[in-house]
């Protein structure tokens, strides 16, 4: 399958996997947004932390702007290969196509790992 159009870089498994995990962690311990609406909002106004997409969103538009405007505000971002499981790791009982971490709570330091190992993959 082609990644998506939006997908402006390949996250290993291990990437995927802690980005889950910090996901749960803010969830459980911080606060987080869910939904492309909400989370485009939220980078607009430069409030997002950290932001997590996935790849198999339809349509694709749906998120396309994404990693141009979390660029555009300097706001590091990820992608995770399934909304569904982006949707139970932020809490929802239903698929998310992006969610927006406002507060890392106790996620902070899995953040700061992550944004160092994804700012190495963009280069």
């Amino acid at each position: 399958m082609a990644k998506p159009m939006y997908v402006r870089f390949e996250m290993s498994k291990e990437l995927v996997d802690k980005t889950y995990q910090m996901v749960e962690m803010v969830r459980d311990t911080g606060s987080l947004r869910k939904g492309t609406n909400e989370v485009t909002k939220l980078v607009e106004r430069g409030e997002a932390k950290f932001v997590v997409m996935s790849e198999d969103v339809q349509p694709e538009e749906i998120l396309a702007h994404m990693p141009l405007l979390c660029e555009e505000k300097n706001i590091p971002y990820a992608y995770v290969p399934l909304k569904q499981e982006l949707g139970i790791a932020s809490g929802l009982m239903k698929a998310s196509a992006s969610v927006a971490i406002i507060d890392p709570g106790k996620g902070k330091e899995l953040m700061s790992g992550l944004i160092q190992k994804i700012k190495a993959l963009k280069k």
